[in-house]
């Protein structure tokens, strides 16, 4: 597993995180996820609200990748592993008391993003470059 910096933890925290999936046509799904938090040094998660299509492909064991940027700093990272569902059990009982208290809707799953690789989405010659990977 790759390991999120204290940095890379604040700043998925601060700007809003995007995930693509892809269908087993290969058809690219790509959305934004106001709810994506850090789950501990080595997973990022977010509520799957809809269930719609990404949610589809995730069942379909389609590859999860998320990216985090920040338009006004031009800098970024994108985030790639292996996921993992969670229904019915500790991480989603837990996430189902945060969307209650922020009221928002009962999350269908908790996908959870084991990271083993993080790239550099800052703009300049680095940006597309491995950081780390597993």
């Amino acid at each position: 597993m790759a390991t999120l910096t204290a940095e890379m933890k604040t700043f998925i925290e601060n700007n809003l995180g995007w995930v693509a999936t892809v269908s087993k046509d290969g058809e690219v799904d790509l959305g934004p996820k106001m709810s994506m938090y850090v789950l501990d040094d080595n997973h990022i998660a977010y509520h799957e609200r809809t269930a719609g299509q990404m949610y589809r492909n995730l069942l379909d064991g389609s590859q999860l990748v998320i990216a985090v940027a920040n338009l006004e700093t031009k800098t970024g990272y994108r985030f790639r592993g292996n996921v993992a569902l969670h229904v019915d059990d500790d991480i989603y009982d837990a996430q189902v008391k945060v969307a209650e208290e922020n009221g928002t809707k009962k999350p269908a799953v908790i996908p959870v993003l084991e990271v083993t690789e993080i790239q550099d989405l800052t703009a300049g010659a680095n940006a597309g470059k491995t950081i780390v990977k597993d």
